[in-house]
C-alpha cells in the first residue's frame, strides 16, 4: 500500500458500518461470477482484484505488478478495480450482504475480516499457502488468521511510533528521544516553555488519538491482558483506566497545537502538515507519516528521527511491544485458484522489492535488504525485534467496538469523559456484539 493512500484512509478503515444506500445492482453484480473465474474471448481465467491504490505512486505500481504476472501467465487475466479508501468500503459492504465478495479484494484483517469469514464468505487458503507462506515476516501474518487457519496474505506491515524534529529538539537541549512516560512529559514541559508545540494532533478524525490510549493500555495490560479484555468484552480494568489517567495527563499539559480538535490528518492545516511544517516537535503515527508530511507539508528531510513509544511503569508490558498493522489481501469463498496464484506473485521477494518503492515495508524477509531509508529501516527494526504486537483496536475488535473506541478516546482527550467512563463505554458495546 502507498504512503499516500495508507496515510488518508487506512486509519479510517473500521469505524463502524457505512451507508450502502443508493449504490444500486451495478455495485451487487461487480464481482467475480463462477467458483472457477470467468473467461474472456481468448479463453483466459479472469479474476477481479480490488484495491485502494488510487494515488501515485502505488497505482501503477499496483498495475505493473499485475502486468508482470499476466505476462508470467498468459492463460490467466488481471481486471483491476481500483476504488478509493470510503468507495470501497461502501460497496464491500454492500457485497457483504449480497453473500458475495470480490474474487480478490483488500482486507486489513482483524475483526471485519473474521465477521466475512464466520459467514462463510472468506475462501480458507491455508492448504494453497503452504510451502511460501513462511517466507513472510511472521507478524504480518497474525491479522489473518484464525484458529491456525489462513484467510488473507499481508502485503505490506507497520507499526506506530513518534516521529519527531531533531531541530527542534536540539533547540530545547533534548539531548535523547523520550525512553519513558515521564521523559515524555518532561520533554512536552521543555518545548512548552520554548513556545513550540510539542505534538501535532488530528483530533477531528480520532483515530490518531486513539493511538495514545491503545500504546498506554499496551505498556499497562500486556499484549495478553489486552486478548484477556477483548475476550471477556471487559475493559474495565485498572490497567485500562490507568491507561486513561496517563493519557489525561499527557492532555492536562496542553501539548497540541491550536485548533486540533478540528484538524483533519491529511490537509493543509491537517497534523501531517503541522509537523511537515515544522510547526510541532512530535506526532504518533504510523510508518507512512514521513511521506505524508512531506506530501502535506515541507517536510523535514535529515531533521526528522523515529523513536518506539516509551516505556510505561507499572504494568506487564514490555518497551519492545509493538501496536500497528498493514493491509492485505483475501480470496471469495471459492474463488478462483489463479488469485491464490497471483498473491504468491505479489508477495514473492522480487515483487515486493518493487513496492518498497510505494512506501511499502517490505513483508517478505528477503526483501527488507531493498529498504535504504533510516527511519523506515528503523521501524522495520521495531517489528523484527519485536516482543509481542498488537493490531489495530480499531481492526482489532468488531467495527462497532473499535468505533467506540475512537469514540470515547476522542471525548476524553476532548474533555468530555473521563478515564473510567472510557472504559465502561468500551465495555458497554463490547458485551452488546
Amino acid at each position: 500500500m502507498s504512503a499516500s493512500d495508507v496515510s488518508r484512509f487506512s486509519r479510517r478503515r473500521f469505524l463502524g458500518a457505512v451507508s450502502v444506500a443508493g449504490l444500486g445492482t451495478a455495485v451487487l453484480t461487480a464481482c467475480g461470477g463462477s467458483d472457477s473465474g470467468s473467461t474472456d474471448s481468448k479463453g483466459r481465467t479472469v479474476f477481479e482484484w480490488w484495491h485502494i491504490q488510487t494515488s501515485e505512486p502505488g497505482k501503477s505500481l499496483w498495475a505493473e505488478q499485475a502486468k508482470a504476472f499476466e505476462k508470467a501467465h498468459p492463460d490467466i487475466r488481471v481486471k483491476i478495480v481500483a476504488l478509493e479508501n470510503d468507495a470501497f468500503k461502501s460497496k464491500v459492504t454492500a457485497l457483504t450482504g449480497s453473500g458475495k465478495l470480490p474474487d480478490l479484494y483488500n482486507t486489513w484483517g482483524g475483526g471485519v475480516l473474521k465477521q466475512q469469514v464466520d459467514a462463510g464468505l472468506v475462501e480458507d487458503i491455508t492448504e494453497q499457502v503452504k510451502g511460501w507462506i513462511d517466507e513472510l515476516v511472521p507478524a504480518s501474518r497474525k491479522a489473518y488468521e484464525f484458529d491456525g487457519r489462513t484467510y488473507a496474505v499481508p502485503n505490506d506491515i507497520g507499526a506506530v511510533g513518534f516521529w519527531y524534529n531533531k531541530a527542534l529538539f536540539k533547540r530545547v537541549k533534548i539531548q535523547a528521544p523520550p525512553a519513558t512516560w515521564s521523559e515524555l512529559l518532561d520533554a512536552v514541559e521543555k518545548l512548552k516553555a520554548a513556545g513550540i508545540t510539542p505534538i501535532a494532533l488530528g483530533g477531528k478524525e480520532k483515530w490518531p488519538g486513539m493511538y495514545y490510549w491503545a500504546y498506554l493500555a499496551i505498556r499497562l495490560a500486556g499484549i495478553d491482558g489486552m486478548q484477556k479484555a477483548a475476550d471477556a468484552k471487559d475493559f474495565t480494568g485498572a490497567a485500562f483506566v490507568k491507561a486513561g489517567e496517563h493519557l489525561k495527563e499527557l492532555v492536562d499539559l496542553g501539548p497540541f497545537q491550536k485548533g486540533f480538535l478540528g484538524a483533519a490528518y491529511s490537509g493543509p492545516t491537517g497534523q501531517a502538515a503541522t509537523m511537515g511544517n515544522a510547526k510541532a516537535a512530535m506526532e504518533l503515527m504510523g510508518q507512512w507519516a514521513p511521506r505524508e508530511e512531506a506530501a502535506q507539508g515541507k517536510g523535514l528531510g535529515d531533521d526528522l528521527g523515529f523513536f518506539p513509544f516509551p516505556a510505561v511503569d507499572g504494568g506487564p508490558g514490555k518497551s519492545t511491544d509493538v501496536f500497528g498493522g498493514g493491509g492485505g489481501y483475501a480470496v471469495r469463498k471459492g474463488g478462483p485458484k489463479e488469485a491464490v496464484e497471483f498473491l504468491k506473485f505479489f508477495v514473492g521477494a522480487e515483487a515486493n522489492r518493487k513496492e518498497v518503492e510505494g512506501g511499502v515495508l517490505p513483508v517478505n524477509k528477503a526483501a527488507q535488504d531493498a529498504l535504504d531509508d533510516p527511519n523506515l529501516k528503523a521501524v522495520l527494526d521495531l517489528l523484527n525485534k519485536s516482543t509481542g504486537f498488537q493490531l489495530y483496536l480499531d481492526q482489532a475488535y468488531p467495527p462497532a467496538v473499535g468505533q467506540e473506541v475512537n469514540d470515547s478516546v476522542a471525548a476524553l482527550i476532548a474533555g468530555s469523559k473521563s478515564p473510567e467512563q472510557v472504559t465502561r463505554s468500551i465495555t458497554q458495546v463490547a458485551k452488546s456484539q
